[in-house]
């Protein structure tokens, strides 16, 4: 095995230990909120690494190529984009139904609170 290689699966494993205990985590979380925030980790390292990994892998191969560093450039800064802004959206979304405002839910009902 050349050192590139060697680098590559030390890569490759610890984002395969990542993505496995962020689902052991999920199966264990106690509610919907808490499993969407668990996805974090995968999308902003584990998914970054497999596409470092595959890069490295290319360079150490072919050589480098200007083109395959662009893509995966844009596809990590995608990933982080699109993962940050759909976590936002699924967070609030969550939130929103699993959450009671005490102020709104008693108006027109009298309260207990004194």
């Amino acid at each position: 095995m050349t050192i590139a290689e060697i680098i590559v699966s030390v890569l490759v494993i610890v984002a395969t230990i990542m993505v496995v205990t962020t689902a052991v985590a999920m199966w264990r979380a106690p509610d919907a909120l808490t499993r969407a925030n668990l996805i974090g980790p995968v999308v902003g390292v584990a998914f970054p690494l497999l596409l470092v990994s595959k890069l490295i892998i290319d360079i150490s191969t072919t050589g480098f190529d200007l083109n395959d560093f662009i893509r995966a450039v844009i596809a990590i800064a995608g990933v982080w984009i699109v993962g940050a802004v759909g976590s936002y959206y699924l967070g609030r979304s969550i939130y929103g139904v699993t959450v009671v405002d005490r102020k709104y839910h008693d108006a027109g009902t009298e309260s207990t609170w004194g």
